[in-house]
């Protein structure tokens, strides 16, 4: 029998299903990573989504959103805040930026300069900031949604490995099929419909829901499975370097997610299939004999070449 949290998280997915339209898988890896407490980039071009995939999980969750726009011009402290000066109190005081929010959406991200992108990193490693050599926490739970263009366009600036190995998934939404895009032309307008969608699920539940993901039960064979992908893309020529233990971990963690928000109390070989590609297309790069090869082929070829578990 299904748990109210569990019923919740369906429909939480069905609600942003109603606003993106035909992008079931997508939507669940992006609940997935939630509910692992990762942190998700979205690559893809212009005007697919990406910003009002963001938006539409911050309002089922019902999750104070921020949203930051990423230039050239763009400073850390407009990220993490500064202290100002007040006349009136004679003393410097503190004024917040816009991550102390629960769902950050760094748009655009790798238009800003690799400083400004790395005043992220210890906020999403540490879910706190220092700023003056103070130490602020950050509100629970934090997650950040990070959109990002294609390297290819003008004026962006490609995201060190460091900062990529933070984001515990990276997806792709791409163009909607025919039918979905139909209905998106003759429907009603995305923000009408952003406005009016409720709450499906509290933080309160949501962080119940993530205390959940640790319990969800790993059985030995299934950690020798996500060991030999490990090992096979450290000892490939296909690939440079390999996974790390960070991504082992990530992986393990998306697997788990994956499998209660399917309403499973344990980790099947499906469910790490299901997040490979999103949990490690990211942190794989193509070695000698893999120069020519997309993303996906590498991950592929990682699927391809370990035997599933007995």
């Amino acid at each position: 029998m299904a748990t109210a949290f569990e019923d919740r998280l369906e429909l939480t997915v069905h609600q942003v299903g109603s606003i993106i339209l035909g992008k079931e898988h997508a939507i669940r890896l992006a609940v997935a990573c939630l509910l692992a407490r990762g942190h998700l980039l979205i690559e893809d071009l212009p005007g697919m989504g990406k910003t009002t995939l963001a938006h539409a999980l911050a309002q089922s969750l019902g999750l104070h959103y921020q949203r930051i726009q990423f230039t050239s011009d763009l400073l850390p402290a407009d990220i993490l805040g500064a202290a100002v000066y007040e006349r009136q109190r004679e003393a410097f005081v503190f004024h917040p930026g816009p991550i102390f929010a629960q769902l950050i959406l760094a748009d655009e991200i790798n238009r800003a300069t690799p400083k400004t992108q790395s005043a992220l990193l210890e906020a999403m490693e540490e879910g706190q900031v220092t700023i003056e050599g103070e130490t602020r926490p950050l509100p629970e739970p934090f997650f950040v949604i990070a959109t990002q263009n294609p390297s290819y366009q003008i004026g962006t600036f490609p995201l060190p490995e460091s900062q990529l190995d933070r984001f515990l998934m990276r997806i792709e939404l791409g163009y909607p099929d025919p039918q979905a895009e139909r209905v998106l032309l003759e429907g009603e307008d995305r923000r009408d419909l952003l406005a009016r969608l409720p709450v499906a699920m509290t933080p309160a539940q949501l962080h119940q829901a993530q205390r959940q993901v640790g319990g969800v039960h790993v059985a030995p064979p299934l950690l020798d499975y996500v060991q030999a992908l490990l090992a096979f893309s450290r000892q490939s020529s296909r690939f440079r370097g390999g996974l790390s233990p960070r991504a082992g971990l990530g992986l393990l963690r998306a697997a788990r997610a994956w499998a209660l928000l399917h309403r499973r109390g344990h980790v099947l070989p499906e469910d790490v299939q299901a997040v490979l590609a999103a949990a490690v297309s990211h942190r794989l790069h193509p070695g000698e004999d893999g120069l020519e090869q997309s993303p996906a082929d590498l991950v592929g070829h990682l699927l391809a070449s370990v035997a599933l578990p007995a």
